[in-house]
């Protein structure tokens, strides 16, 4: 990158770790060095991994709740032609995190934007998932309002791609048993704490990560990506307004499901798989059930 000065002041938005602080790459911390000064979320947290680096440039902050206040200075530092660099908590800039009302307003007056490129999340957990290959639709957090939340889950019925989500430990349990309402039991990959020492990366369906997190409180950075839908489109189960019975038996919930549109091998699918029982014991109490009431 070189130490020589740009006619024009340069932007960097830079990666930077998101739990392990050797995973600062060393184009980074180059870039970080060579900075007049760095925007940053949280001045105590960037320089704990400057620290970490034996690096001293000064710090600004720059966070969701004064980025419209502090950009004039950023652009003022700029325009002298110097060299900003711009970092988050954690991961890259400008995706779950500000940064593009800087990088749009850089680049329209003219300044030289170079990203560095560097850990992220979102990669990190799709290439730890086992799931195949392929495009995914990244949601980031979810509305805090419990309202709020499950109209967004409802809006993604019958988006056949995989969905990764970011989610606060409080909320997290919580969103997972709206999703399985609304969405039904789909493969999901949870990563917790990922690249730190306590770091978890779980797989299953959303019922048994559900049942594995029983009796213990989510701790720590949440990521998780949820299985697209099989069937595009198919009614949520239970419709809004519709209440489930009270020790509801998996063939009545099968009847149920068949009686709102769902396919019947799906609805054999979904039951069997929450229930947990093979698809020929479910039959067989289907049968059953049906012959009672004969």
């Amino acid at each position: 990158m070189g130490a020589s000065r740009e006619p024009r002041g340069t932007l960097f938005v830079v990666g930077t770790p998101i739990g392990n602080l050797d995973d600062l790459s060393p184009r980074a911390v180059e870039a970080l060095a060579s900075s007049d000064l760095i925007a940053c979320e949280d001045t105590r947290r960037t320089r704990v991994l400057l620290t970490r680096h034996g690096l001293s440039t000064r710090l600004v902050s720059y966070h969701a709740f004064n980025e419209g206040r502090r950009l004039p200075d950023l652009l003022e530092a700029l325009q002298r032609g110097g060299r900003v660099a711009l970092v988050s908590d954690g991961g890259t800039p400008g995706i779950s995190d500000p940064g593009a009302l800087l990088v749009r307003a850089a680049r329209e007056a003219g300044y030289r934007v170079v990203p560095i490129p560097g850990p992220s999340a979102i990669t990190t957990l799709v290439s730890a998932s086992g799931f195949a290959p392929g495009p995914f639709t990244f949601i980031g957090f979810l509305p805090h309002r419990k309202g709020e939340r499950r109209r967004t889950l409802q809006a993604l019925r019958a988006e056949p791609r995989p969905l990764l989500f970011f989610e606060s430990p409080r909320r997290f349990i919580a969103t997972l048993a709206d999703a399985l309402e609304i969405l039904g039991d789909r493969d999901v990959c949870v990563g917790r704490e990922m690249t730190k020492l306590h770091e978890e990366l779980l797989t299953g369906t959303i019922t048994t990560l559900m049942a594995a997190f029983e009796g213990r409180e989510p701790r720590g950075e949440i990521a998780f990506l949820l299985a697209g839908s099989s069937r595009a489109p198919f009614p949520a189960v239970p419709s809004s307004g519709q209440e489930v019975p009270l020790n509801e038996s998996p063939a009545s919930r099968v009847r149920r499901l068949i009686d709102s549109g769902v396919d019947r091998k799906e609805a054999m699918r979904r039951v069997a798989r929450e229930a947990g029982l093979s698809r020929r014991d479910l039959y067989r109490q289907v049968v059953s059930e049906r012959m009672k009431k004969e």
